[in-house]
């Protein structure tokens, strides 16, 4: 199967009032046991790549690590590049075979973002690729990009209307409450913003943060309408706690690097199978 682009699938997550899970990947095995999770849900799915990440690993074999994926798959999987912010870097992905990307240009004034957010769905409609925007501060940090509580700003729903018209973008992601990584306190989401901004674009709207908000929070959400919702740092830290229960476990003399590993890949994928059960998705692909 070829990657989905987020114009494939998540216009029917908007019409049906389910939303897609985007899951962070770092390396194979996380990315293998999102796959894993996706298709136990039957469950379309979006494996995100940040830029740093794909520093890591390397662009073009990030993009064949999910091509290789995706072949076989029984379930239509998207391949996105997560808060970029370098222009020159998002259209090497592009080429490389990505087939969505985000632009984060939320840092810069309201202008400047929708110039370059538009400039990057220009680019992008040429190689199939969709892309997805950011407007207003999600607070936290991911990967190189750090937005500290002071200057996180909520976005304006008043300003979404012109920036998805003008950028051409596919996807919008707003801040409104959310923060990246685990939260120091219970996450208190705006609600009546997000209704808002709902109001006012058909574009489909991406909630960043999601690992720590309660369940039942994002639920509500995507009963309103929240079409995707992103993943990361819950995947990192079973990655990781998973590695040391396992060095934990296995005799010294064990040098079989699968044996650490192969716990990696369930771990991911029991976790991305919950969060699609959860966020409605299950059985859509």
């Amino acid at each position: 199967m070829e990657l989905v682009t987020l114009r494939d699938i998540l216009p029917r997550a908007q019409r049906e009032h389910y939303a897609v899970g985007a899951f962070n990947f770092n390396g194979y095995e996380d990315a293998a046991g999102i796959q894993l999770g996706a298709e136990q849900a039957r469950s379309p799915v979006i494996l995100m790549a940040s830029q740093g990440a794909c520093q890591y690993i390397g662009l073009y074999e990030t993009v064949g690590i999910v091509q290789g994926l995706a072949k076989h798959s029984k379930v239509p999987v998207c391949l996105h590049l997560d808060h970029a912010t370098d222009c020159d870097f998002i259209k090497e992905a592009i080429r490389a075979g990505f087939s969505s990307v985000m632009i984060d240009a939320s840092a810069k004034e309201y202008e400047a973002n929708i110039r370059e957010s538009k400039a990057i769905a220009g680019f992008a409609r040429d190689y199939n690729c969709s892309v997805e925007a950011e407007l207003g501060k999600v607070g936290g940090k991911e990967d190189n990009v750090v937005v500290e509580d002071r200057t996180a700003a909520f976005t304006v729903p008043s300003d979404v209307p012109r920036y998805v018209e003008e950028t051409g973008i596919d996807a919008l992601a707003i801040a409104f409450g959310s923060v990246h990584g685990f939260y120091k306190s219970e996450p208190k989401l705006d609600f009546d913003r997000l209704e808002a901004v709902l109001k006012l674009t058909s574009c489909p709207i991406v909630l960043h943060g999601g690992t720590g908000i309660p369940i039942a929070d994002i639920q509500r959400c995507i009963s309103m309408g929240l079409a995707k919702v992103n993943v990361g740092t819950e995947l990192k830290a079973a990655f990781s706690n998973t590695l040391r229960r396992m060095c934990a476990e296995l005799p010294a003399e064990e040098f079989d690097p699968r044996k650490f590993l192969k716990p990696v890949k369930a771990a991911a994928a029991a976790i991305v199978r919950d969060k699609l059960e959860a966020f409605g998705s299950a059985g859509k692909a």
